[in-house]
């Protein structure tokens, strides 16, 4: 049957294949396989038939352990199963991988091959993970390009069934899993034609089954375990045959000719490189390339990767080779050699290629690209056996030298590149613009898209190609036809017009006419475009934004309308109504307005952009050199990393880095407070202060999600010598000082949470947003003020557990990546500003991980004293566990200089100081408030005393004082796969903090449910609305009895969040915190710079209920509860319907929308009932 051409990424095409042979799925979210299961889950929602006639059963579980464990269960039980992971994820599934081949179940999972973490995280592409389940007997399958995962993904499918032996069917993360690329599908009845019908039959008459009953799971004994695991070879013997039985047949139908081990290249090659993955088509590709040139090269595809088979292998080398060069996407520090590399070392020991030297190389770790220059050096390559490509390597000396980049493409190729800010929409819109030509033109497509870790205002990278050959270029783009920036700011901080050819075409969004280019384009953009014919236009996004209603920061539509127009792929007539068709396609759940807003935007867009006459002057512009990132004063080892690493980092010069640069940073340590150097100015509009409006209660601070904003109180002194310009007002309540608001313009988003909270005088605002050029000048208003020294005494005055007094502490969390608007940082700054000197922070995974330390920018900073969060990242699953074990520690390491100390105290030759300050120490040893001055008291007497035990004490002062240990983590954590931890961690009694961001859904990952998510909410997973409700996490801590326990929503009550914090660590016992945090996976059309107003909207609608459980009040006979909410006041339907992932169910699905948000209404009303029967519960003892 013909095949029809579509454009999609790996993930969909290997979803695509799979669902044909899936009766269930067992998943969990993780990138970047989770848009596999997404696909899934919403073809089964929409009613898609596997080739078994009925839609796949999808489930969500709480872990990948989890999953692992339902994909064992359902293939005991008789059903074809199937998961989709990656990474950590998959590691976790190895025990039962173990299992599930030892029980001969034909399970597949499909994994988009990811790093994993060690010295640090990395989301991206190797096969660390994979390699980690070499051992398991689990069959592995590799492809290597996004047409070969929909080719090939079957073939795991029908291999399982028929071999009895689970598949891991793998492809590069991000790589292949997200390069969107126009390529063949199968249908379905071509799929089922393949189909071992007997064995699927056989397979579920084996099943467990109570009619026909057996048992397995035995525990074997030394006399017989060792024979039964040998009983199973035959299977693996034959399994290759198998696997080959069905690329045939997968070749018979579309005429290709997949073999166990493919080769490409020269007949009679010399040098071959033998590798997996998809550096093989950048192979193929440098292959055609050096062929040309008379070169002997060649290629050898890995595709079954276990069982390996050695026979294969060496019948796909050609004769004549006298070199091979293995590649591998991993490194196993302390092995003889990486996996690949020993697997073919074995396999051609004794063969003919016996004396051919094998040379062993590693590559593209952490999604590395890898070039054609770097190919052409490894077949150059004839000295070093051991080598790394892609990187300089100055400490071990393995990296080879790359020569010039090479163009290797085919002839025709139309590259094109789009540099734009993270979340304002370019990415999304670049995948449709390449589907659009995938899908209505006759050329071939492909897309990738590489950007940093921020979770958004962060740099996006969109590489386009298309053209009339297939393309097999898996690298990014480095010489382009067009190129757009669709941030201004851009163009003094990277090279992107010198990445043009000659001739090409330049896109700029900007609101400069002539005069402002002249005034604003550094000389070396001037004269590149001037001396190398640059076709150069701008267009004003922002201007038409705020025009068609989009708003100021979602410039896509237009952009993408801009790009159309110049590019003349498709007529300019055809392109706007199938960009059109996409909006709609793609912004429909959320509603008619935002698909005529885009639609707006998309005729605008085409309209007005406008043709630069390039002057004659350009061509000698001087070259003024790039803004990059700086530092002069500060802390000595985050001034080195700044400068040695940051500043290139965020010049996307990250690359040119040599290996030594880290030799600092080996265990991945790096210096807090670097984020403070970024000055990144990606706001569009900032805040700025108008004091005769402003009443001092510092609300605007308190929920700065960046803490770019913050009151400050100066001496008349400090005053008289700030900035001139700097506006100040005389400090309420505080005699001799003055107060001021400063604001970082460089360092915001703009989101306008500051200045929707701000109350102002007479309805009039002290905030208004204002565009960011024109406020540049107040930025040396916040320089000067942050560097003044804290005012203890105002603090002292309005209490640091006050809304208005915490505020004038340091945040020591300032200038995240996290999105703007964010509705998780705002408490996690506070809870620096009231602990931050004195707390450990273990952080689960997770949103809240990526915003808190994504390198190179860490945001957690240091007081004048240089105390600050001492923070770290295990996993995802373990993070109560791991910052339990920080406690353990602490505890271990203090009881032992307790001793000490009533040691030194019961010394009769100890002074009567020192026994004051041992005893103050002793006496207030479990309190974190107090006792760091009693510390630091007890150090200044025992130093210099001439007495061993006292040394012992002094030289262990970092370890003296109580220290507030939290844990951080959204949702996804807290709900569902780190549960099991949070509950032993509350139930040990011991003195810990947790704290669960509670945004409803998996934020990081996209959006998918969790136990959090409220019953007919919409998220990944839960596509048709949740059934069920939200878990209760505050009943099941409150029913120990001695756990602290709120709910907090900050917009909602100020003072209450502030209140249950300093409540939470000052009780001495465990402590749970759920805070409601608004997300931009929410779709609150309100927008962000609304979401503390959501929060108070939440409240007062009843939809989030705001209380405190606090045990040390029951010991004193108190009413140990308190419900801080008052009764619902505002409409329940009213607040949903504001939000995306509820009004998009009503759209479509009106009846099971009623349904669900009235039960979803039933279940507020009684969760409020229930809430008022535990005043009575535990209310004071009569």
């Amino acid at each position: 049957m013909a095949r029809k051409m579509k454009t999609m990424d790996g993930n969909h095409a290997a979803a695509h294949a799979s669902y044909a042979f899936t009766d269930v799925a067992a998943i969990y979210p993780i990138t970047p396989s989770s848009p596999m299961a997404e696909a899934t889950d919403e073809w089964a929602t929409q009613g898609r038939k596997n080739i078994f006639g009925h839609e796949v059963q999808i489930t969500e579980m709480q872990s990948e352990a989890g999953a692992a464990g339902a994909v064992h269960g359902s293939l005991s039980a008789g059903a074809l199963t199937t998961t989709y992971t990656a990474s950590q994820g998959l590691l976790l599934m190895i025990p039962n991988l173990y299992k599930i081949a030892g029980e001969q179940l034909p399970g597949v999972f499909n994994v988009s091959a990811r790093a994993l973490a060690s010295h640090a995280l990395s989301i991206f592409g190797d096969h660390s993970d994979v390699y980690a389940c070499r051992q398991t007997g689990v069959a592995m399958l590799c492809e290597s390009s996004v047409q070969e995962v929909m080719d090939l993904t079957p073939v795991a499918h029908l291999a399982a069934i028929k071999g009895k032996v689970p598949f891991i069917n793998f492809f590069d993360g991000f790589r292949t899993s997200h390069e969107i690329q126009k390529i063949e599908t199968w249908d379905y009845e071509d799929l089922k034609d393949m189909v071992d019908m007997d064995a699927v039959d056989a397979f579920r008459k084996h099943a467990l089954n109570p009619n026909h009953p057996c048992q397995r799971g035995s525990a074997q004994n030394p006399d017989i375990f060792f024979q039964a695991r040998e009983a199973c070879n035959p299977y693996y013997d034959a399994l290759p045959a198998i696997v080959q039985e069905y690329m045939d047949k997968v070749n018979e139908k579309i005429g290709t000719d997949y073999k166990l081990f493919n080769y490409y290249g020269a007949a009679d090659a010399e040098h071959v490189i033998i590798a997996m993955g998809s550096v093989c088509d950048t192979i193929e590709e440098t292959i055609d390339y050096l062929l040309a040139a008379g070169k002997k090269v060649g290629v050898v595809k890995v595709r079954l990767y276990r069982p390996f088979v050695a026979e294969a292998l060496i019948d796909a080398i050609p004769d004549t080779v006298k070199q091979i060069s293995v590649l591998d996407r991993t490194k196993e520090p302390g092995a003889l050699g990486e996996p690949l590399y020993l697997d073919v070392v074995a396999a051609l020991k004794g063969s003919k290629f016996d004396q051919v030297p094998v040379f062993s190389g590693r590559y593209g770790l952490g999604s590395k690209d890898t070039t054609p220059a770097q190919i052409v050096a490894v077949y150059e390559n004839t000295s070093k056996k051991l080598f790394t490509i892609g990187i300089v390597d100055d400490v071990t000396n393995l990296s080879l030298e790359e020569g010039a980049p090479l163009v290797t493409t085919p002839e025709g190729t139309i590259n094109c590149k789009f540099w734009g800010l993270g979340a304002d929409g370019t990415v999304g819109a670049n995948k449709n613009s390449i589907k659009i030509i995938g899908d209505n033109t006759d050329m071939y497509a492909q897309a990738y898209f590489d950007y940093d870790s921020k979770k958004s205002g962060g740099v996006t990278m969109s590489h386009l190609r298309f053209g009339k050959k297939p393309i097999k270029s898996t690298y990014l783009i480095h010489k382009a036809n067009f190129v757009a920036c669709h941030n201004p700011s851009y163009v003094n901080k990277y090279n992107m017009v010198q990445e043009l050819v000659d001739g090409g075409t330049f896109l700029l969004n900007c609101s400069w006419d002539m005069e402002g280019l002249e005034k604003h384009l550094p000389g070396q953009v001037k004269a590149f475009i001037a001396n190398h014919n640059i076709k150069f236009y701008t267009i004003d996004g922002v201007k038409i934004g705020i025009e068609t209603g989009m708003g100021p920061t979602r410039i896509n539509t237009i952009l993408q309308s801009a790009f159309f127009k110049l590019a003349n792929i498709i007529p300019e007539e055809k392109a706007i109504e199938l960009m059109k068709a996409a909006a709609k396609a793609t912004y429909g759940r959320k509603g008619d307005d935002v698909v005529q807003k885009n639609w707006a935007a998309i005729d605008e867009g085409a309209k007005q952009v406008v043709e630069v006459q390039v002057p004659e002057s350009w061509k000698n512009a001087a070259d003024e050199g790039l803004q990059m990132t700086h530092a002069e004063g500060g802390r000595a080892d985050v001034v080195d990393f700044v400068n040695n690493i940051q500043s290139k980092v965020s010049a996307q010069e990250g690359n040119s880095l040599p290996v030594s640069a880290f030799k600092d940073y080996v265990d991945g340590s790096t210096p807090s407070g670097s984020s403070a150097y970024e000055k990144r100015g990606i706001a569009v509009n900032v805040p700025v202060w108008n004091p005769d409006n402003c009443i001092q209660c510092n609300r605007c601070s308190y929920v700065c999600p960046h803490a770019v904003i913050r009151p400050v109180a100066l001496t008349e002194e400090e005053a008289a010598k700030a900035p001139e310009g700097m506006k100040t007002l005389k400090m309420t309540g505080m005699d001799g000082y003055q107060f001021t608001m400063v604001i970082s313009s460089l360092d915001c988003t703009g989101c306008g949470s500051c200045a929707n909270v701000c109350p102002g005088k007479k309805g009039a605002k002290a905030l208004a947003m204002e565009a960011a050029e024109a406020t540049l000048d107040q930025q040396k208003y916040f320089d000067y003020a942050v560097e003044l020294p804290e005012k203890t005494d105002v603090v002292a005055k309005f209490k640091e557990t006050t809304v208005k007094g915490s505020q004038f502490k340091k945040p020591l969390l300032e200038f995240s990546g996290a999105c703007a608007g964010c509705g998780e940082t705002p408490y996690a700054k506070l809870i620096t500003q009231l602990f931050g000197d004195r707390m450990y922070i273990a952080n689960a995974t997770g949103c809240s991980s990526i915003w808190g330390n994504s390198s190179p920018s860490t945001p957690y900073t240091v007081n004048a004293k240089g105390q600050g969060p001492a923070w770290s990242n295990s996993l995802f699953e373990d993070n109560a566990e791991f910052g339990y074990g920080m406690l353990l520690a602490q505890n271990a390491l203090r009881d032992g200089l307790k001793e000490k100390v009533e040691a030194v105290m019961a010394n009769e030759k100890a002074s009567d100081e020192v026994k004051e300050a041992c005893q103050n120490w002793l006496d207030t040893f479990g309190c974190g408030a107090t006792n760091g001055t009693a510390t630091d008291k007890l150090v200044s007497v025992l130093e210099g005393i001439d007495c061993d035990v006292c040394k012992e004490i002094v030289k262990n002062k970092d370890f003296l004082a109580k220290k507030s240990q939290w844990v951080f983590g959204g949702d996804g954590w807290g709900y569902d796969i780190g549960f099991g931890g949070v509950d032993h961690v509350l139930a040990s009694g011991k003195d810990i903090n947790v704290m669960i961001f509670d945004t409803e859904v998996y934020s990081n990952t996209g959006g998918q449910a969790s136990k959090a998510t409220p019953t007919g909410a919409i998220a990944q997973f839960a596509a048709g609305g949740k059934e069920v409700k939200k878990k209760d996490m505050a009943s099941i801590a409150m029913s120990y009895g001695y756990v602290y326990v709120a709910q907090i929503a900050m917009g909602a009550d100020y003072n209450q969040t502030v209140k249950a914090l300093a409540e939470a660590e000052a009780y001495p016992g465990p402590s749970l915190i759920i805070a409601y945090a608004p997300c931009i996976n929410h779709g609150i059309k309100k927008g962000m710079s609304k979401a503390q107003t959501e929060e108070e909207l939440a409240v007062k609608s009843g939809y989030w209920h705001l209380f405190r459980y606090n045990p040390a009040l029951k010991a004193e006979g108190k009413a140990a509860f308190t419900l801080d909410s008052k009764a619902p006041t505002e409409s329940y339907q009213e607040f949903i319907n504001g939000e995306v992932r509820y009004n998009s169910l009503k759209r479509a699905n009106p009846e099971k929308a009623e349904r669900l948000f009235a039960k979803s209404e039933q279940e507020a009303k009684e969760r409020y009932a229930y809430l008022n029967k535990l005043i009575t519960l535990y209310g004071a003892e009569e």
